[in-house]
């Protein structure tokens, strides 16, 4: 074989370093949000759209969503985003994660009525909506959950596994 020919073998070798080396370059730069912001995120998303006997916006992957769009078309929000997350740990005295349900929502309710931090909590409200019913392919309503709630059929993802709900796994 002269080295101008290429093989199957060393086609797919380098395929595959490629292809690594692309997914490692993205996942650098996934998060726009600090991991400190996105667990704030989470707890917020989970208490814009709480679980019940369905999933609520933490496991559906919301905080995700957001994220992943502050990197393209919400871009113009990221500072909002920062300096909202930043009033929220303010209020809960450092860790807003740590506080009960009830008390994260006190504390998302008197910002919601406060005039100055009314328009973030409306927004991380919209995005939440967005993440939760959206298509999964932008990176929240994980497993369909918010559709199979809803009765909604599932419509295949390109380039992701598919699965059989009503048969509990893979098809």
């Amino acid at each position: 074989m002269s080295h101008k020919t290429l093989d199957r073998r060393r086609f797919l070798g380098g395929s595959i370093v490629a292809s690594t080396t692309a997914a490692c370059s993205r996942k650098a730069a996934s998060n726009i949000l600090s991991q400190a912001e996105l667990a704030t995120l989470t707890a917020v998303c989970d208490q814009m759209i709480p679980p019940d006997q369905d999933p609520g916006g933490a496991w559906a992957g919301v905080a995700n969503y957001i994220d992943r769009q502050l990197r393209g078309r919400f871009r113009e929000h990221r500072e909002a985003y920062r300096a909202g997350l930043a009033e929220v740990e303010r209020r809960a005295g450092g860790s807003f994660c740590s506080l009960s349900r009830d008390r994260q929502f006190e504390i998302l309710s008197a910002l919601d009525q406060d005039k100055t931090t009314r328009g973030f909590i409306s927004l991380v409200a919209a995005h939440s909506i967005q993440g939760f019913y959206g298509s999964p392919r932008h990176g929240g309503n994980r497993d369909y959950c918010s559709w199979r709630m809803l009765g909604v059929p599932a419509s295949p993802v390109r380039g992701r596994d598919q699965y059989d709900f009503t048969k509990g796994g893979r098809s």
